[in-house]
């Protein structure tokens, strides 16, 4: 049994090896690269991930390439973005990439596609929660009301009027909180 064996049980030296990172280049529109960073960064999780997911599939990646059209793809204004995908992905890629004679930049260009139809629920939703978001100040502000009229008529010392003025922080805190999200999300309204 190698040290490698010892430490991660289970697992083999390729199972390890397709989990390495490795930097790839492609050729994208901005449109691409602007979704695949809009969904990793919404939806709280790493480029890296966001392509083993899209790309890994071999049976998905092979239909995908028998539909591309070149001639389609190559008139799509395209520039250069350097990624970190696993080694295992970046495989699947150039295995389809030479089976088909489609270039890989075309492969993910047409895969990160897929990531359209999330967004669009996802720009959807983001509009609900700003909705929400004014259904939850008028709710904080009528807290606040409700604290104000307590503490005038108990004293700001009362156990009751301290226990509704540390329901109102923790109400105000979750406001700010979910502020900043809709505002980080406020680049799904551009998309």
């Amino acid at each position: 049994m190698s040290k490698i064996d010892d430490q991660f049980p289970g697992s083999t030296m390729f199972d390890l090896r397709g989990k390495q990172s490795v930097r790839a280049t492609f050729k994208l529109s901005q449109k691409a690269i602007d979704a695949i960073g809009l969904v990793a960064i919404h939806m709280g999780i790493k480029q890296k991930s966001l392509f083993d997911h899209i790309i890994e599939d071999i049976d998905a990646l092979d239909s995908l390439a028998k539909t591309i059209r070149i001639k389609q793809f190559k008139k799509i204004p395209r520039k250069q973005k350097t990624f970190v995908l696993s080694r295992r992905t970046i495989e699947a890629l150039e295995a389809i990439s030479r089976a088909y004679g489609t270039p890989r930049d075309a492969l993910v260009e047409y895969s990160v596609k897929k990531l359209e139809s999330i967004i669009s629920v996802e720009k959807a939703r983001h509009e609900e929660r700003k909705i929400l978001l004014k259904d939850i100040i008028d709710h904080f502000n009528q807290g606040k009301s409700l604290y104000k009229n307590a503490v005038s008529i108990l004293g700001k010392d009362d156990p009751f009027c301290r226990r509704i003025e540390k329901a109102v922080f923790a109400c105000h805190k979750t406001e700010k909180e979910l502020a900043v999200f809709i505002k980080k999300s406020k680049v799904l309204e551009k998309f």
